[in-house]
């Protein structure tokens, strides 16, 4: 069984593609908790959720139209992110940088 290491052989795609999905769904928290806390509150989760995601929320508020309230720019953010991901993943897979799937045997 010497099969190549999926993980390992492909650490160039893994690790910003994780990167990406992590940012996604840490935007999408920070929506969620968003709707719930106040926005001074002590929540340490909701806390670093903005941390971890205030560098993008301001570049994606200042593009986006100031007739959207200001709650709804992280799943604006996330949609950005989203494409990005896709983008990424469509360059790489054209590239043949991506795993692909091992023909059916027999």
């Amino acid at each position: 069984m010497n099969e190549p290491d999926i993980w390992w052989s492909y650490w160039y795609f893994h690790l910003p593609n994780y990167a990406f999905s992590m940012l996604f769904y840490t935007l999408w928290g920070r929506f969620l908790l968003g709707a719930f806390l106040k926005p001074d509150t002590k929540n340490y989760i909701y806390r670093w959720f903005c941390r971890l995601t205030d560098w993008l929320i301001r570049p994606v508020a200042f593009i986006t139209p100031s007739i959207i309230p200001p709650m709804v720019i992280a799943p604006v953010a996330a949609f950005w992110v989203l494409i990005m991901r896709i983008a990424f993943f469509a360059i790489m897979y054209a590239a043949e940088l991506t795993p692909r799937l091992a023909p059916a045997a027999g």
